[in-house]
């Protein structure tokens, strides 16, 4: 970044946030303190299963607030999810939400709350800043560390007719407050430990890289980087310490006030293409983009990329390019393989560029990539 693009404006929106061990037991607490007296639970049934839900039910009773499960979230949460458990929020006269989970309870319960006081349909709301009335008051508790949906404006709808993703993204859609527990973590298993890892190490950097960061977001854009580089592979083999796990915690925290503010690029772009036609998990598909947006991009912000090149391979006798470096970070954590291999066909490419150069996330990447451009980024990584 130049002189004069460091005086340039720039904003920076966070939500209120508690860190540390046994922060979800403060879910009642400040559930109460924002007014709420029925409250809508958003998870997941493996998250209910390993018994987070039931935990901050627990918090919430304590406080004498009272609640309604709504389980029926699935991995890239559908549009008609949301409708669904809007009209259970309804339904049950509820005043409040509190989500429970990863990035699709989290993105769900965003939605629900825009739903529940609009009456309109969820995918309406695609786009910046389509949000114009505010939301019930949220309080999330992420049970993974990647998606930063606990901090962040955006929320990432499946629309299951149309085979794509939404990003609805809005101020109106930050949190109330997060509580950013690492005992939940623990529970997670291996691949969702690497995929949400790598999930925040491309939010970090992609907002890094990002034609709107800013000397604010850098800062948290490159600790999130370093922490990333160091703690994901040390918690893969200790699933168990929760220093290793808040030091996950932390990293996706850092990403997601970075990309909050910054916003992303290309990979996220692609990768919501991919999610929305063949409904694949968002961490793996930028595991497999990185590198090729990495080079796509290189030229456009080459100091940049080198930077972050020289935080994750620090350790490395020799210099390697830094998308090279990526992709041996990623390989490290045993993601192998290609787009192909996870389903995704030639066939289907111009579609899906079609899909990402519309994204809201490709305005912000470093290079102004055309549609043939993305295409060969696919071709690459398949």
């Amino acid at each position: 970044m130049n002189q004069r693009n460091r005086l340039e404006l720039r904003k920076f929106v966070a939500p209120e946030f508690v860190c540390g061990q046994g922060a979800l037991r403060l879910a009642g607490r400040y559930a109460h303190n924002l007014g709420m007296r029925r409250v809508l639970l958003v998870t997941d049934a493996g998250v209910r299963a390993a018994g987070w839900a039931d935990a901050v039910g627990e918090s919430l009773a304590r406080a004498e607030v009272s609640f309604t499960i709504f389980d029926s979230v699935t991995p890239n949460p559908r549009s008609s999810e949301v409708m669904a458990g809007a009209e259970v929020y309804r339904s049950e006269d509820c005043n409040g939400i509190v989500a429970v989970g990863g990035g699709s309870p989290m993105d769900c319960a965003k939605g629900i709350g825009v739903v529940s006081v609009s009456g309109r349909d969820i995918l309406a709301f695609e786009g910046v800043d389509r949000v114009s009335e505010l939301p019930p008051p949220l309080v999330c508790v992420p049970t993974t560390a990647g998606s930063s949906a606990d901090l962040s404006p955006f929320a990432i709808i499946r629309d299951e007719m149309g085979r794509r993703k939404v990003a609805i993204i809005s101020k109106a859609l930050v949190p109330d407050i997060s509580l950013l527990d690492p005992e939940p973590l623990t529970t997670m298993p291996r691949e969702l430990t690497v995929d949400t890892g790598i999930d925040a190490l491309s939010h970090a950097i992609e907002a890094y890289v990002s034609n709107a960061s800013s000397p604010i977001t850098d800062l948290h854009a490159l600790e999130a980087i370093r922490l990333t580089s160091t703690a994901l592979p040390a918690v893969i083999r200790s699933p168990d310490d929760l220093n290793l796990r808040f030091s996950t915690l932390l990293a996706s925290l850092h990403a997601g006030l970075a990309f909050s503010n910054a916003s992303l690029g290309a990979a996220h772009a692609m990768s919501h293409a991919l999610g929305g036609v063949y409904d694949l998990a968002h961490g793996r598909c930028n595991a497999l983009l990185l590198e090729d947006v990495i080079e796509a991009n290189y030229e456009a912000a080459s100091t940049r990329y080198d930077r972050i090149g020289a935080i994750i391979g620090r350790e490395q006798d020799e210099w390697m390019a830094p998308a090279e470096v990526v992709a041996s970070f990623i390989r490290s954590l045993g993601v192998a393989g290609t787009l192909s291999s996870l389903g995704v066909t030639g066939d289907m490419i111009p579609a899906l560029a079609e899909r990402a150069y519309v994204d809201p996330c490709l305005a912000t990447n470093p290079s102004d990539l055309s549609r043939e451009e993305i295409e060969e980024i696919y071709e690459r990584a398949l």
